[in-house]
């Protein structure tokens, strides 16, 4: 290995003629706690004048070595605003920058030397995990405290608005229907315990609207409001269902509420795709928002649970049965009978395992056996 005071032969291109000048190239070792060694230019013909020139660690982009046991051939060095060099032996280069204290990069390493490499792909690999699993979770409940709910208002008022002019319709259900479960749900907004508000002082406004035009379904809007389709009511009757049924689905609905979870899913995906675009870089923008559609859909799934939980803990609280509510989503999981058997698993068609996973409700009739025994996995 070269010497830390050991000179190599070079051609300087200054950067002011075309003519490349020899030089000798001079390591100045590094001083203790300084980033690395600096450069001492000599030149060696009397056109070039007989001033050496130093320039500084800081100023000279230092070429990195390719490999752990051949070195290029000939390394072309930046010297920023005091030109470039062109140096004939890189070996002699890499072991004089070395001597005089100069440290390669984590990148130089990673290239040079394979146990390098595999350390920070397993570092890099359990970062992810951790900010799958709970950084990002963490980091969106964090941030979620500090959104308006004037914003979440807006929102919604504006997400309503653009349904009601794309797919839904004005509610056919009887005005005395409605008033009915109106008060049932505002009963439920009066009797929400302590323990089941997450951000302490979120006051959402809380409404219930009905449409037509889709499916049986309700969905929770930021801000409060809670949408009932008339397919819902009319097909929990049909099932010879009572309101319990749908009291316990506007719970849930409005676990969805009481845990921002609208809010928190936009602010995970955020960041989200903010920790994979340091992690992949510019690897590839496709596996980068995959890898967020599926992490999303894993947080849907984990907010389904939530909801669950919240809707488990307030028909408690109201001393209401949740196995009604468990037969009306089976009933129209399988668009069936709630009395039916569930589906076999073993008769899937191919391609069933991609829905599952795709889906955000994966596991309903887990989620219904639990809901009728008043439980939930994560409560």
């Amino acid at each position: 290995m070269a010497s830390a005071d050991s000179t190599l032969r070079a051609r300087w291109f200054d950067g002011r003629s075309s003519l490349a000048r020899p030089v000798l190239v001079r390591f100045e070792p590094a001083p203790p706690g300084g980033c690395g060694p600096d450069l001492w230019l000599h030149p060696l013909s009397a056109a070039a004048g007989t001033e050496p020139l130093r320039i500084a660690f800081k100023d000279v982009a230092w070429p990195e070595a390719w490999h752990a046991r051949r070195a290029q051939p000939v390394i072309l060095v930046d010297l920023g605003a005091n030109g470039s060099l062109e140096v004939d032996d890189g070996a002699s280069w890499h072991g004089a920058f070395a001597a005089a204290g100069g440290r390669a990069s984590l990148a130089q390493r990673m290239q040079t030397r394979w146990p390098v490499l595999a350390a920070v792909c397993v570092v890099t690999l359990v970062a992810l995990v951790l900010l799958y699993r709970d950084g990002t979770p963490w980091a969106a409940a964090q941030l979620t405290r500090q959104v308006p709910l004037r914003w979440e208002t807006d929102l919604s008022d504006r997400a309503l608005q653009a349904l009601d002019a794309s797919h839904l319709k004005p509610s056919a259900l009887p005005p005395e229907r409605q008033a009915v479960l109106r008060q049932g749900f505002e009963a439920l907004t009066q009797q929400l315990p302590p323990g089941l508000q997450r951000y302490p002082g979120y006051a959402p406004r809380w409404s219930l609207a009905f449409r037509s035009g889709m499916g049986a379904n309700a969905f929770a809007l930021p801000g409060g409001a809670v949408v009932m389709t008339d397919a819902l009511v009319q097909r929990a009757s049909a099932e010879g269902l009572s309101d319990d049924a749908l009291l316990g689905v506007l719970a849930h609905e409005m676990g969805h509420v009481a845990q921002r979870h609208t809010t928190r899913m936009l602010v995970e995906q955020g960041v989200l795709n903010v920790g994979l675009g340091l992690a992949l870089g510019d690897v590839s923008a496709i596996m980068s928002t995959g890898s967020a559609l599926l992490t999303g859909l894993a947080y849907q799934r984990q907010h389904e649970t939530e909801a669950d939980c919240f809707a488990i803990g307030l028909m408690r609280q109201a001393r209401l049965p949740t196995a009604p509510m468990a037969d009306l989503l089976i009933a129209i999981s399988h668009g069936k009978p709630a009395s039916a058997p569930a589906k076999s698993t073993e008769s899937e068609p191919p391609g069933a395992a991609w829905t599952t996973l795709l889906s955000s409700h994966p596991d309903t009739a887990e989620r219904a056996v639990r809901l009728k025994q008043a439980q939930a996995g994560g409560c």
